[in-house]
């Protein structure tokens, strides 16, 4: 028996021996930062300031110098908001054995202030109290036209095929674009739009006319009436007045809410726009 303890002891006493020992050795051999793409700062003379764009680009970008890409503009594109999480939908969606979306650029648009950029002016005394910077959007839509597409195509290789995704006051910007200028994008990803602005005017517009057939996915969490009724009022428009070939999708995310249905919002969106046989 005292045969059988000794042996234990040693046999425990060089297993922790052992294990402290690999924990001396193990050190970090290399380092290096963790790159998910590339931050530039461009001057928008429309804006009147700097701006902020985070830019994800596909693995194969830099391998094949002939090869152009579709592009994703991502409304609250910081990276502190919704760009990073994008960029990884972007990335697995378009993975060779899921093979939902084709290849992709995605353009991460940084706030400055989303109150004044993302909203039109509004006679509700509520909403100026409320969002004191408000009225931008004509502005920010400019800037989108202007400058910020015309320097994407210029910089980079992409295709002329345009996608827009906002959520919330970004939904109420997208919803606003595709009124007004509905060709400035070929899809819009609307999720969550808050269309109670301005005792939900825009609900009442005559949108523009577009000239080529058009992807449109509008989604909504479990939001509470107002929200709900809007995105179901916007799709019911939509679907009224659009031409042939244009696919309107509605998604009602009952498990969700306004702070969490995006993210599987536009991963079905992805599914539906770019993949519709599935």
């Amino acid at each position: 028996m005292r045969t059988l303890i000794v042996l234990t002891f040693a046999i425990l006493f060089t297993t922790h021996f052992a294990t402290a020992q690999t924990r001396q050795t193990l050190k970090i051999v290399a380092q290096k930062p963790f790159e998910l793409g590339k931050t530039v700062e461009i001057k928008s003379v429309i804006l009147g300031e700097n701006r902020v764009i985070n830019l994800y680009f596909p693995p194969d970008y830099s391998e094949n110098n002939e090869k152009s890409y579709p592009v994703i503009y991502l409304l609250d594109g910081s990276a502190d908001e919704d760009f990073i999480h994008i960029a990884g939908l972007v990335q697995f969606a378009s993975f060779s054995w899921i093979n939902i979306i084709p290849n992709s650029i995605v353009v991460g648009i940084a706030n400055v202030d989303r109150k004044r950029d993302f909203t039109f002016p509004t006679s509700n005394k509520n909403d100026k109290t409320e969002f004191p910077t408000t009225g931008g959007s004509e502005k920010f839509i400019d800037f989108l036209e202007k400058e910020l597409q015309p320097f994407i195509t210029s910089t980079y290789r992409t295709t002329t095929t345009k996608t827009l995704i906002g959520q919330s006051l970004g939904g109420l910007l997208a919803t606003e674009i595709l009124f007004k200028k509905p060709d400035l994008f070929d899809n819009y990803i609307i999720v969550s739009p808050s269309l109670w602005w301005s005792d939900e005017e825009l609900l009442q517009f005559k949108p523009t006319d577009y000239k080529e057939p058009k992807s449109i996915y509008i989604a909504v969490g479990n939001e509470g009436e107002v929200m709900e009724n809007d995105a179901k009022s916007l799709y019911e428009k939509l679907n009224r007045s659009k031409i042939e070939k244009t696919a309107i999708y509605f998604n009602f995310l009952e498990n969700q809410n306004h702070g969490d249905a995006l993210h599987l919002a536009v991963y079905d969106a992805f599914s539906k726009i770019f993949n519709p046989a599935e």
